[in-house]
């Protein structure tokens, strides 16, 4: 209990004195995490989307295959990226190995997955009740897309959190391809990690109940913000 209790004292502490090693941290978490799921939430929903009212040839494969990768192992996404970005590597010549890019297409690819499956399930329960009325209407495939996007906003902004929720938690793949670099590919999870290791407990309690603390921030963030567009 002493260690939650110094946890608690040192985490109020970081947050108060606005540490600068402390805020790079945090900072380069939410814009690593922020910019992976915005971008598996741009390139995932539409596809979800088409999937659930496309008719198209081995649509059933796409989708379990879909929901099979939900439990994909990030060292192994982690591998996958290294070796893409690596020097040895098709885009080895960017340079962008152990930096927060290499981060953001590690956490991208994994929060696809989710994102795919998620607007898939929640389109295609709209498509079964609301299809035939919006053939009838005359709306064409892609316009029907973009019609249960607009339906199903409040459904989106679950998966846009639970996208959110598979980065900001990510560690073993930033790792391998971020190196965890004090003060350029740091992160709130790869910081507990090391300080785990080093067996300063407190600090990695603090920093993890400040990531508990950005991870519920957002959230409410992302909840009001759908409330004030039904509205």
């Amino acid at each position: 209990m002493s260690d939650f209790g110094q946890a608690f004292r040192l985490a109020l502490d970081l947050v108060v004195r606005l540490d600068p090693d402390f805020v790079a941290i945090v900072g380069l978490s939410l814009q690593v995490s922020l910019t992976a799921s915005a971008i598996a939430f741009l390139v995932g929903t539409p596809i979800g989307a088409a999937l659930a009212v496309y008719p198209l040839p081995g649509r059933a494969a796409v989708v379990v295959v879909a929901n099979a990768l939900l439990g994909l192992p990030p060292v192994v996404v982690g591998l996958l990226v290294y070796l893409l970005v690596s020097r040895a590597g098709p885009l080895g010549e960017f340079g962008i190995l152990f930096t927060p890019t290499a981060m953001v297409m590690a956490q991208a690819v994994l929060a696809l997955p989710i994102v795919i499956a998620l607007t898939h399930r929640a389109c295609e329960a709209l498509w079964a009740d609301y299809g035939d009325a919006l053939v009838v209407d005359g709306a064409s495939r892609p316009r029907a897309v973009l019609t249960l996007l607009a339906m199903g906003r409040t459904a989106l902004v679950t998966v846009f959190l639970a996208a959110f929720g598979r980065s900001i938690g990510e560690v073993g793949a930033i790792i391998l391809v971020g190196g965890n670099i004090r003060g350029v590919t740091r992160t709130m999870t790869t910081a507990i990690a090391l300080e785990t290791s080093r067996g300063d407990l407190a600090l990695a309690l603090a920093l993890g109940l400040v990531l508990v603390a950005l991870t519920l921030a957002v959230s409410v963030t992302a909840f009001a913000l759908a409330r004030l567009s039904q509205r």
